[in-house]
Formats: structure tokens, sequence, C-alpha cells
């Protein structure tokens, strides 16, 4: 095993590598959901950073919609979940792919990350660091003002900020963000689903969740899976969800 791997698998025992996770997942909604992946609308709420390329759902399924900005937060928002609604395949599924995500240097070092063309080391994920860092910065209660021509990352840093001390206190203030980022969007991704489930043209929702861990270019990025849930829309007046981790199904895999 690669050094890299064992100290991946140090800080997400769970992670499995980018490629096997896309051929776990589809597969399993192909074969025990009947999926037909050619009538899946896949969708995504990640960092726009161009490094997260970590699985081949975009090669196997069709576009997908981007919902995600700066530190994966879905800023398309209600509007971005009724337009994406809207464009489901007839009799296909929606499946949203979700979560922020974190760089690890050769030598195991979090939040920073070895990025293709470059030798030297950079901040991964670079705003949700920036954040860590101005939330550093005082400490009083860290409000940032908004401007115009960087929005995303002021809402990034206001949704940080009630999480501040939490952040500050563990050992590893870089993970903890990025747990915390997790946490934030898949609450917002639930609740958007919520809001607009009737403005979607099929009955069901895939939704995988995940801690993206960005490798250096010679190595295979992982992905730590936290949520794999399928929503039926027909019945969400109760918020009706399978967890597919939890399926006899999934983990005889």
């Amino acid at each position: 095993m690669e050094k890299i791997t064992n100290f991946i698998l140090d800080h997400y025992s769970n992670a499995t590598n980018g490629s096997e996770t896309t051929e776990m997942y589809l597969t399993f909604l192909e074969k025990e959901y009947n999926c037909d992946l050619k009538k899946i609308l896949f969708a995504t709420s990640l960092c726009c950073d161009d490094i997260n390329i970590s699985t081949n759902f975009r090669k196997v399924l069709t576009r997908p919609f981007a919902m995600g900005g700066l530190g994966g937060l879905p800023f398309s928002g209600f509007t971005g979940m009724v337009a994406y609604g809207h464009h489901i395949p007839d009799d296909g599924d929606a499946f949203i792919f979700y979560g922020p995500h974190i760089g690890i240097t050769d030598d195991g070092v979090l939040g920073k990350m070895r990025r293709p063309g470059q030798q030297h080391l950079t901040n991964s994920c670079g705003a949700l660091m920036l954040a860590l860092e101005r939330l550093k910065e005082t400490n009083e209660i860290y409000i940032p003002s908004s401007h115009e021509f960087d929005y995303q990352q002021t809402l990034l840093e206001r949704t940080m900020m009630p999480f501040k001390q939490q952040i500050l206190a563990a050992e590893l203030p870089g993970k903890e963000i990025t747990e915390v980022a997790y946490q934030c969007i898949d609450k917002q991704i639930h609740y958007l689903i919520g809001k607009a489930s009737a403005e979607f043209t099929c009955s069901r929702v895939f939704l995988l969740g995940a801690v993206i861990i960005n490798t250096s270019p010679e190595y295979a990025d992982y992905v730590d899976i936290r949520n794999f849930e399928m929503i039926d829309l027909q019945s969400l007046e109760t918020m009706k969800s399978e967890s597919i981790l939890a399926n006899e199904a999934f983990m005889n895999l």
C-alpha cells in the first residue's frame, strides 16, 4: 500500500479512491434500484476548485448540474434546485453528489496539497483554509463584511462563524472546519430538496455526501462517504428517506 494511502486512512479510515467510489455506487444504483444511468441527471454541490475531479461520475453520467460554489455550499439556492428538478429526464432519477474537500501532502499534512504543474504547496480547500485563518485573527466575534465581488467567501465565512470555538479548539482545525462544512452542506441540500420537492419531475432523489481528499497528481484522490440515501419525493411530507449505507445488499457488495 502506498504511503499516501496510509496517511489518508489515518484520518479517514473509510475512504476509498475515486474510481472505486464511482464504480461501487453507480453499480448499486443500477442493480439494486433499477436506475437507468442514461436517465439520471447528475448534480454536484462541490467546491468550484478545479482539483475536484476525484470521481468518474461526470464521465459516466450526463452533464452535471453544478450547484456548488466556494467550499461546496449550494450557492445556486432554491432557484437552482427548482431548475434542476425541472430538468430530470422523463422516467429518470435525480442524483446529487455533495460535500467539501481537503488536501493532503505527501507527508500526510492536511489542508495543503501539490497541484498539477506546480512544485510548491497550496491550500485545499483554499476558501475554507482562508476562512480558518480569518477565524484565528481575533478572539472576538468575527463578522465578515459583505463585498459584492466576494459574496461567496463572505457567506462561507458567515456559515462557519457559529462554529468558531469548536473549530479552533480541535486538534486539527483544518480538518474540523471541513467537517463543519460537510454538515452545513448536507443540511442545506436536504432543506432545498424539501422546499423544492413539488418541482421535481421524478419520484426519487439519490444523495451521496462525502469529503473529498485531494492528493498530489501522481496519486489517486480519495472519497470519504458520509451519506448515501434515497428520498421518496412522493412521501416527502414526512421526508421519507432510506439510508442505503445500512442496506444489507450494499454492505455485502
